[in-house]
């Protein structure tokens, strides 16, 4: 089973969007959270840090600036879903991700105080 550890930065930049109400309350994540193509198109036009700080799990071992990487992605690199929260949170719950799973739980936490 792979091991992850929270991507700090990330955390602070779903906050950042949090805060800047740049997110989506009601989505279906099944259809909406980015395949394969969305995160080949996304990374033609931004930096891997910028593709980074939408993943909330850092992948233990595993090359900087590959995809195998960056995991429990929280949002469509546009706005953070609530969706994609409550699968990371159930994702790493799951897996006993646990460091990983309080992160995103406390950001789920934190855009249900904000949106109110």
């Amino acid at each position: 089973m792979a091991e992850y550890t929270v991507n700090a930065e990330a955390v602070r930049h779903v906050r950042e969007l949090i805060d800047a109400r740049q997110y989506v309350l009601d989505s279906d994540w099944g259809e909406t959270q980015p395949d394969a193509a969305a995160q080949n198109a996304y990374l033609e036009t931004h930096t891997w840090e910028q593709y980074a700080s939408w993943h909330l799990g850092l992948t233990v071992g595993a090359t900087d600036e590959t995809k195998a990487r960056y995991a429990f992605v929280a949002g469509d690199f546009r706005r953070v879903h609530r969706t994609a929260l409550i699968a990371c949170v159930y994702r790493a719950s799951e897996w006993r991700h646990k460091d990983v799973e309080l992160a995103a739980h406390d950001l789920l936490q934190h855009l249900d105080r904000v949106s109110g």
